[in-house]
């Protein structure tokens, strides 16, 4: 049996993040959650992942602050994030694998997450 990829899902929106919570189960992610800013750097206190799919605008501490968090600790720093954003930001903090805009499809978040995370090829904006 393949070990599943440990993933952390940060997104305020409770029925997108548990349809992308449900999907990426589905494709074989172990999937944290969390709800804010700051959950997410609770969650990644307790357990690091693989990758980190970020919504940007988070009520709290925002998905930028949580970028800038996630650079400057030795732990996090290379850890792949796929921003998912209905905003025009374009962070450009180095850890961002790939920006997608709202609306987004399961499908689309998962060939993206493969595509970015997975095979590793430089930074680029979906």
């Amino acid at each position: 049996m393949t070990k599943r990829r440990t993933l952390l899902l940060v997104e305020d929106d409770s029925e997108l993040r548990e349809f992308f919570r449900v999907a990426l189960t589905n494709a074989g992610f172990d999937v944290r959650v969390a709800a804010d800013g700051w959950q997410a750097l609770q969650r990644l206190d307790a357990q690091t992942p693989e990758v980190i799919v970020l919504d940007l605008v988070l009520p709290g501490l925002t998905g930028e602050a949580v970028l800038a968090e996630l650079a400057g600790q030795a732990q996090t720093r290379n850890i792949p994030v796929v921003v998912v954003t209905g905003t025009n930001l374009t962070p450009t903090v180095a850890n961002v694998a790939c920006v997608l805009r709202k609306p987004v499809t399961a499908d689309q978040l998962i060939a993206v997450i493969d595509r970015c995370v997975s095979s590793g090829p430089p930074p680029t904006r979906a």
